[in-house]
């Protein structure tokens, strides 16, 4: 089974997420398989840059519950986007949750669209977005971040782009991106990876702090008996206990 679709024009890899089945969660399969494909576009000459989006209506649906990645593998895609020498450029028409919003984090360019929406909501699971606020918090707005986080509420790209998820709310995403694939094709590539070192630096040292503490922290709120309640209810289309 493949995970990701691949197709390029003129220097710009498209890597489009394709597990319509569980609306692209993130499965051990498909963080596999991105992360392979992260590997081979970081040496390729003919890869300028890489644009990221999906099939289907979701961009990514977060962990996929029955069928998890590795923490460990997650965290290491992660960083291999926002580390790799090239820029990633999200582009985003479909719902993105919880840990779909770890990936939009990492790219260095979002742009989404009139249907596309957003949500953390793994508080109401009973967990907490704590790997994925390595990427995300350093480019957040800090009210906004705290909002979200603890809300676990739905909101809209205009939201999302006044709290830093995206670079731009637009209606059409393929016009609006039709401007920055320009710009970067005609960019150097040594221009490229040593601008993008310089606009990542804060996120590369949150890594660099936080990746074990999080990492710890994230499996033990698994492991605890609220988010087996809370994933159970969500599996069984039902409240968790706590709800009032």
């Amino acid at each position: 089974m493949t995970y990701v679709q691949r197709s390029q024009d003129r220097g710009i890899r498209t890597l489009a997420l394709d597990s319509p089945a569980n609306r692209n969660a993130l499965s051990a399969g498909l963080v596999g398989e991105l992360g392979a494909a992260l590997e081979e576009c970081a040496g390729d000459k003919g890869v300028r840059a890489l644009v990221l989006t999906h099939t289907g209506t979701t961009f990514c649906a977060g962990a996929d519950l029955k069928s998890p990645a590795d923490p460990g593998a997650f965290v290491a895609l992660l960083r291999a986007l926002v580390e790799l020498p090239k820029p990633v450029v999200a582009r985003v028409t479909g719902h993105v949750r919880a840990g779909g919003l770890g990936l939009l984090g990492a790219c260095d360019i979002a742009v989404g669209g009139p249907e596309s929406s957003y949500a953390f909501t793994e508080s109401r699971l009973g967990l907490a977005p704590a790997v994925i606020s390595m990427p995300l918090l350093p480019r957040m707005e800090p009210r906004a971040a705290a909002r979200y986080f603890l809300t676990g509420e739905r909101f809209g790209a205009p939201q999302a782009a006044r709290a830093g998820l995206l670079t731009e709310a637009a209606e059409d995403v393929d016009a609006a991106l039709d401007g920055v694939l320009d710009g970067l094709r005609r960019a150097s590539p040594q221009g490229l990876a040593a601008s993008k070192a310089l606009v990542t630096a804060t996120v590369v040292e949150a890594f660099d702090r936080w990746t074990d503490e999080l990492s710890a922290r994230s499996a033990a709120l698994f492991a605890s008996d609220e988010a087996r309640e809370g994933v159970t209810a969500f599996l069984e289309r039902r409240d968790p206990v706590w709800v009032w």
